[in-house]
């Protein structure tokens, strides 16, 4: 019989504490949407005292439709020498009527005699009457039990005291965390074993990842008992982040068995859930991140690609849309004729042997001056096209030119002019910018626009300028790398001068250019 483990959020609290995150209030509540779509259990949505947002989320949060998560309000044990009903922190707790309240406190005695600064009667005392508080207030509670392996590994009996006092207070779980993120599988294993010895309710699992042991002691932990995983999307988190969910999830419903996750298809919108968040912290994709990654099914050596086109589990351990992912076949000078083949199916021209070996020679060739299409797949798209005969251009580039201006104490100009023949007519536009491809991108617009009205659905998200051969100095080649997007789609497109103007301009010709033809394609379908 399968045992249910529950999946503790935690991306808006302790996600939040990463070096470089930082949510608004309705990121916290769009996040709290999509993990509610995709099957949590339970959503921390902050610590209600700390500041006003996480007050004001604890507020709007309540009119949100939530189909299966619990929200939960994170706070710490009462402060010493002060009442629990009189505590600031447990008024604020009670006060955000959420249904579950987190109530975190110390394990190791160490932090108890010099951090807090209190005997062992009186860190008893602050966990049963924080916990007692809220269980009256009829919250369910769960118990964070901080510091609980280094605390379990100093100090075993002093640990599982503390535990017990959360426990005959009515804590509805006992959460063991490795705060420190040091410990070791082994560890994890005894100390979760000794908990479960002892207590009478469920016990969970909260781990960081200074030693990149995050995901692995979580899943220990399930192994020996536990129910419950908190952790974030991504891993975010303060120093090196919290234990990935994803990873987590993924793991316990396609490498485990025994184990349920989630609700409904949650797992298929893995890969769309780990970039909403990303997008939503302005943070990049990590293309290597296990499972959702954008390279976790990405192949580029030719004799890999041939084995996954005919049998895909010889490179893949997982079917890459079991949790929404797709496979990708990546060109480079490393490539065989298999890579092309998969590149170029949708074509209809991958049995013409020729073809293929004067794609595959024309990549390799650009490639030896400094592009890279495995991060420029929209460019390549527009190789074949053109090497294929199927290239038909939008428009032709007669001239462009950029015109930076600067005084002292006055802002920079940049104008770009931009003349292209569209549909027979000559286009001749002023274009500005904050800079020279912002400069470029507005000209380039302005004068396809009319022809071209899709554009308009059409923005650039990233920029990326690398020198190739810094030996040459100044003289040195750029490759510029331009990711855009619209309402559909992501794509990159890639060019290469010694000029980053020029490179920059090939890169967003390409980028335009893919676009019209895709939008074209989507139109005849």
């Amino acid at each position: 019989m399968s045992r249910r483990i529950e999946i503790y959020d935690t991306t808006l609290r302790d996600g939040s504490q990463g070096e470089g995150v930082n949510f608004s209030l309705q990121d916290k509540l769009l996040i709290t949407q999509k993990l509610d779509s995709v099957g949590i259990d339970y959503i921390e949505g902050g610590y209600p005292l700390s500041n006003p947002k996480d007050a004001e989320y604890f507020q709007r949060v309540r009119d949100l439709p939530l189909q299966h998560a619990q929200v939960s309000a994170f706070g710490m044990t009462r402060r010493k020498g002060c009442a629990a009903e009189d505590d600031v922190g447990m008024q604020a707790l009670r006060d955000a009527r959420t249904p579950v309240c987190t109530v975190v406190g110390k394990t190791w005695d160490m932090q108890v005699t010099e951090v807090l600064r209190v005997d062992e009667a009186e860190n008893l005392a602050m966990i049963r009457d924080s916990v007692g508080f809220l269980v009256a207030e009829g919250r369910k509670v769960f118990y964070d039990a901080e510091h609980s392996f280094d605390g379990y590994r100093a100090n075993p009996e002093f640990a599982l005291r503390t535990w017990k006092a959360a426990e005959e207070a009515g804590a509805a779980a006992i959460i063991l965390c490795d705060t420190n993120g040091g410990r070791l599988p082994e560890e994890i294993a005894e100390a979760v074993e000794a908990a479960r010895k002892e207590l009478h309710i469920p016990v969970g699992i909260h781990c960081h990842n200074d030693c990149e042991l995050a995901v692995a002691n979580s899943l220990t932990a399930v192994d020996h008992g536990a129910m419950q995983v908190q952790g974030t999307i991504n891993g975010i988190g303060e120093r090196c982040g919290n234990v990935d969910l994803i990873s987590v999830i993924a793991n316990l419903a396609l490498k485990k068995t025994g184990y349920e996750v989630l609700h409904n298809s949650g797992l298929t919108h893995l890969t769309e859930l780990s970039r909403y968040v990303y997008e939503i912290a302005n943070m990049n994709f990590r293309s290597g991140q296990p499972f959702v990654g954008q390279s976790a099914f990405a192949h580029k050596g030719g004799m890999h690609v041939h084995a996954v086109n005919r049998l895909a589990s010889s490179y893949e351990h997982i079917v890459p849309e079991t949790v929404g992912n797709t496979r990708r076949v990546l060109v480079s000078e490393l490539s065989g004729r298999s890579n092309i083949v998969a590149k170029t199916d949708k074509y209809r021209i991958s049995n013409d042997n020729a073809l293929m070996s004067q794609i595959l020679n024309r990549v390799q060739d650009l490639e030896n001056e400094g592009y890279q299409f495995e991060a420029a797949e929209a460019s390549f798209d527009l190789l074949v096209r053109k090497e294929a005969g199927l290239y038909v251009p939008k428009f032709e580039r007669l001239h462009y030119r950029v015109n930076v201006e600067s005084e002292e104490d006055r802002p920079t100009i940049t104008e770009a002019t931009v003349k292209l023949r569209v549909n027979g007519q000559i286009e001749h536009v002023v274009g500005e910018g904050d800079g020279p491809v912002n400069a470029l991108d507005e000209a380039l617009r302005k004068a396809l626009a009319t022809a071209y009205p899709t554009l308009i659905d059409m923005q650039l998200v990233d920029y990326k300028v690398r020198v190739i051969n810094s030996t040459e100095g100044t003289a040195a080649r750029v490759r510029v790398v331009i990711e855009s997007r619209d309402d559909k789609d992501v794509w990159s497109t890639v060019g290469v001068s010694e000029n980053v103007i020029e490179a920059s301009w090939l890169a967003l010709v390409d980028s335009v250019d893919y676009k019209l033809f895709k939008d074209a394609e989507t139109s005849e379908q």
